[in-house]
């Protein structure tokens, strides 16, 4: 069982040093016995303001406020870890030192840095953003079409038959729908 020494402790080694401090595999359940203990010996005084039970309130208050500074100082650890994996494409260092949730939390912000990474690469490289694709279709005019406005006012055309056209998805399909024109496939 954790005591609110052995709290200030981890938040104290995590406070004092760079890298993840290793805290034991079962430390949130820990942590929450022993909040959810603090709380029933609080709220089963009898005497709401003896001595004891302002102690034993005062310490439910700061063992709560210890644990979010070092859950706090982990996550910024954590976001500076996968920062520099990203980076470098190390992405081992600490990683033995995490939590479980830690580690999801972890792989989750490298894989969203590496779809981030992707899509500036696509910039670099002259493609469109992918929302851009799935919102545009190209489209293949089978018949003369006349100047029709879009979704949001803006004006369309004239298109001629044969002619390819890169317009909203929802056009798009409106157009082939009624057969004014077909999808072309992308590559």
């Amino acid at each position: 069982m954790i005591t609110y020494n052995d709290l200030y402790e981890y938040l104290r080694k995590e406070r004092y040093s760079e890298q993840l401090q290793i805290l034991p595999k079962n430390f949130i359940q820990e942590i929450s016995a022993y909040i959810e203990e603090k709380k029933a010996v609080s709220s089963s005084e009898k005497d709401m303001f003896s001595e004891a039970a302002i102690k034993t309130k005062k310490q439910l208050e700061n063992a709560v406020s210890i644990f979010r500074e070092l859950m706090l100082r982990r996550r910024k650890k954590i976001l500076n870890l996968a920062f520099v994996a990203a980076e470098t494409g190390i992405s081992k260092r600490d990683f033995e030192n995490m939590l479980d949730f830690e580690k999801t939390i972890f792989d989750r912000i490298i894989s969203s840095m590496e779809e981030s990474e992707k899509e500036i690469a696509g910039f670099l490289h002259g493609r469109k953003n992918s929302e851009e694709k799935i919102r545009n279709k190209m489209i293949l005019f089978k018949k003369d079409t006349s100047e029709f406005p879009g979704t949001n006012g803006e004006m369309f055309g004239p298109f001629k038959q044969g002619e390819i056209a890169n317009l909203p998805a929802e056009i798009a399909n409106i157009l082939a729908s009624s057969e004014q024109a077909d999808y072309v496939e992308e590559e």
